[in-house]
C-alpha cells in the first residue's frame, strides 16, 4: 500500500507546476492533499479528478483558503467530511476515507504563526482532536493520519531548532502533545520507523534561500496506529520537482488495502 501526503499550497497552482502528472505516475493507493485553497465547483478541469482515482474534496467556507482532498484507487466504503465541529469543519481541515477497518485521513492542522488568536485556535483543535484519535483506535480501526500537522516534533525535525523554540510549530506544548500521542495513546510516527539521514525536511520558508540551503522543518507526517508500525516498508520525501513550499511524503506499507 502506497500513500502520499502533500500540502500543495493551492491545488490549482500545484497542477500548473505538474503535480498531477507526477502523482499519476506514482501508482499510489491513496493521495492526501492539504491547503487546496479552492472550492470544488472551481475545479472543472479533468486534471483535478483523475480517471483512475476516486476524488473527494472538503473545502473551507472561505474561498481560496485551507481545504483538504483525498484521491483513492479503491472506492472507499465511506467518506467522512469533517469532525462534526463547525469551527473546524468550516475550514475544511479533516477528510477521512474508510476501507473496512482502515481509516486514511487527510489532516490540515492550523498554523499559529499569524498571532495569538490563531495559536489559541490551534491549541483548541489539538484539544478536541486527541480524543477523536483515541476514539478511532478504541473502535478497533487501523489508522493512517496524513498531512500537515504544523509541528516539528524533535530537534532532528528542524534545522534551526535553537532559534525557533519560542515560535509556533516548535513550542514545548505542541511538541509535548505529539510526544504524548506517540508515548501514551498508541500512535507512531511512520517516517521514524526506518533509519533516516540527517536533515530530512518537508517544508521550507519561501524567504531567503531556505530550500536551496535545506533550512527546513519536518511538519508533514504519516501518523499511524501502532499496529501498523511494523508494516512501514519504505519512506521518501520527494524533492526533485517543486510543487509548493512543502515536499510530498511517500510511504509504502507491507499492508493490503482492504478491497
Amino acid at each position: 500500500m502506497r500513500i502520499i501526503t502533500a500540502n500543495v499550497n493551492g491545488v490549482r497552482s500545484a497542477a500548473k507546476k505538474g503535480f498531477f502528472t507526477w502523482a499519476n505516475r506514482q501508482r499510489a493507493d491513496v493521495i492526501c492533499l492539504q491547503e487546496t485553497k479552492a472550492q470544488e465547483w472551481q475545479l472543472t478541469d479533468p486534471v483535478f479528478h483523475p480517471k483512475s482515482l476516486h476524488s473527494h474534496y472538503h473545502d473551507a467556507v472561505k474561498k481560496g483558503y485551507s481545504g483538504t482532498a483525498l484521491f483513492c484507487r479503491t472506492k472507499p466504503d465511506q467518506i467522512i467530511q469533517g469532525l462534526g465541529i463547525d469551527w473546524i469543519d468550516n475550514e475544511g481541515r479533516y477528510l477521512e476515507a474508510r476501507f473496512k477497518d482502515l481509516s486514511v485521513v487527510s489532516l490540515y492542522m492550523p498554523s499559529g504563526t499569524s498571532g495569538d488568536e490563531r495559536q489559541a485556535y490551534k491549541y483548541k483543535m489539538m484539544d478536541v482532536f486527541l480524543p477523536h484519535l483515541k476514539k478511532l483506535k478504541k473502535g478497533g480501526r487501523s489508522v493512517v493520519v496524513c498531512g500537515d500537522w504544523n509541528i516539528a516534533h524533535t530537534e532532528a525535525d528542524i534545522r534551526n531548532w535553537r532559534g525557533n523554540q519560542k515560535n509556533s510549530g516548535f513550542l514545548p506544548e505542541e511538541r509535548a502533545w505529539l510526544s504524548a500521542l506517540f508515548d501514551k495513546h498508541g500512535y507512531t510516527d511512520a517516517f521514524r520507523q526506518l533509519p533516516q539521514k540527517e536533515h530530512e525536511y518537508t517544508w521550507w520558508s519561501q524567504r531567503g534561500q531556505a530550500r536551496a540551503n535545506n533550512v527546513g522543518w519536518r511538519i508533514d507526517y504519516h501518523i499511524i496506529s501502532d499496529n501498523l508500525a511494523s508494516t512501514v516498508k519504505r519512506t521518501r520525501i520527494y524533492r526533485d520537482k517543486v510543487f509548493s513550499d512543502h515536499a510530498p511524503l511517500i510511504i509504502d506499507y507491507d499492508y493490503s488495502l482492504p478491497a
